[in-house]
């Protein structure tokens, strides 16, 4: 049997437990990196869909009517469609791949000048699914991330504007 030996305790170690040790130290490497990355690409859209305590304070009006239609999703042709928008933050929309899918909530706020969008699908293959998509006024384009469920995955999406 070959192994290691260990300078602290002076005794040897199989490399197979060795390699499993360090293949769950790598696994925990790798995860707390997964993790580092979601939670930064994720911080300003949290998934739960709470919003901060500063978001859901209005300062005034804000007008989001201008994001009403229909917007599609670059990379398969998903389409949400976004309407009557509301001065507390609620909007109506509805999600189809290619038919209809549940949407259960929608908010839409501005946060230090940007405006961010929360969709949350509850349906068949689709339960707890959410976006997180924040409006680039210059390019006219929603972006942000797709929570996908099922597979507990997270994607960077983009939605253009139909026209």
């Amino acid at each position: 049997m070959t192994g290691t030996c260990s300078r602290i305790a002076m005794k040897c170690i199989p490399l197979s437990v060795l390699n499993r040790v360090a293949g769950q130290k790598i696994r925990l490497i790798l995860l707390g990196m997964a993790v580092a990355v979601f939670t930064t690409v994720c911080a300003p859209f949290p998934i739960t869909g709470a919003l901060p305590v500063e978001a859901a304070q209005f300062q005034g009006t804000v007008d989001f009517q201008h994001l009403t239609g229909k917007w599609v999703r670059t990379d398969g042709g998903y389409v949400l469609e976004l309407r009557d928008f509301k001065n507390d933050g609620s909007v109506k929309a509805a999600y189809f791949n290619p038919r209809p899918i549940n949407v259960s909530s929608a908010e839409v706020h501005k946060i230090k000048d940007k405006i961010n969008i929360f969709v949350e699908l509850r349906d068949i293959n689709y339960p707890g699914s959410k976006y997180n998509l924040r409006y680039h006024p210059k390019t006219d384009r929603l972006l942000g991330t797709y929570f996908q469920a099922v597979d507990r995955q997270l994607f960077e999406v983009e939605f253009v504007r139909t026209k």
